[in-house]
């Protein structure tokens, strides 16, 4: 129904009893946005542009926004595993970015992922067991043509694959993420790993929203 919200901040609340939320004021019409901890820390100017994910129950509607597209949709991917809602999703996303995250499901790391509050060993082995396949879909994946992509020997194939992987699953189309990977490695040097490539793709691609 709705992608992202355009508009004025009026009201950031970091702590309240029903959590960190945002009022957004478009076109006069204040919407009040759950969010976490995190996105408050993040929000530095007064105009925001808010991407939010609308969810619906028997006797109620609420909208939980992001910053950025990524985290809207790894909080729809989060809550697509049954006992994970919007509070355990948005907990989850104050402790770790997004490479960090995607980094965890990738290792299988159930007992970094229970660092998070409220996640218990048996609900990190949980969202891993049922998240990394989605995350990283080999299958309905066409591989990047890394023809021409300069990539070092510090850097493996596969690394750039399962990046592309990854970014596809949040929703880029495969020329935007070959697209962002080779700007990434032409100049980031630094990448070597999985997760670096990853965060700066993430970054340049946000910065093209």
């Amino acid at each position: 129904m709705y992608d992202y919200l355009k508009g004025t901040v009026i009201t950031k609340q970091a702590e309240s009893y029903r959590g960190a939320y945002i009022v957004l004021d478009v076109n006069n019409i204040g919407y009040l946005i759950n969010t976490g901890k995190s996105t408050i820390e993040r929000l530095r100017e007064e105009e925001a542009k808010i991407y939010v994910s609308l969810s619906h129950k028997e006797d109620s509607m609420s909208l939980t926004g992001f910053i950025t597209k990524e985290e809207r949709d790894i909080f729809n991917i989060l809550q697509s595993v049954s006992g994970i809602g919007v509070k355990l999703a948005l907990l989850i996303l104050d402790e770790f970015s997004i490479a960090e995250l995607v980094d965890i499901m990738i290792r299988e790391d159930f007992k970094e992922l229970s660092r998070a509050k409220g996640v218990g060993t048996k609900v990190a082995q949980k969202i891993i067991l049922e998240l990394k396949d989605k995350l990283i879909n080999w299958s309905n994946v066409t591989p990047v043509d890394v023809a021409d992509i300069e990539i070092s020997k510090d850097i493996t194939q596969d690394a750039v694959v399962e990046v592309q992987s990854v970014l596809i699953s949040l929703g880029y189309s495969a020329n935007e993420a070959k697209n962002a990977i080779k700007e990434i490695l032409k100049y980031k040097k630094d990448c070597s790993k999985t997760e670096d490539i990853l965060k700066y793709s993430l970054e340049y691609l946000s910065r093209l929203a």
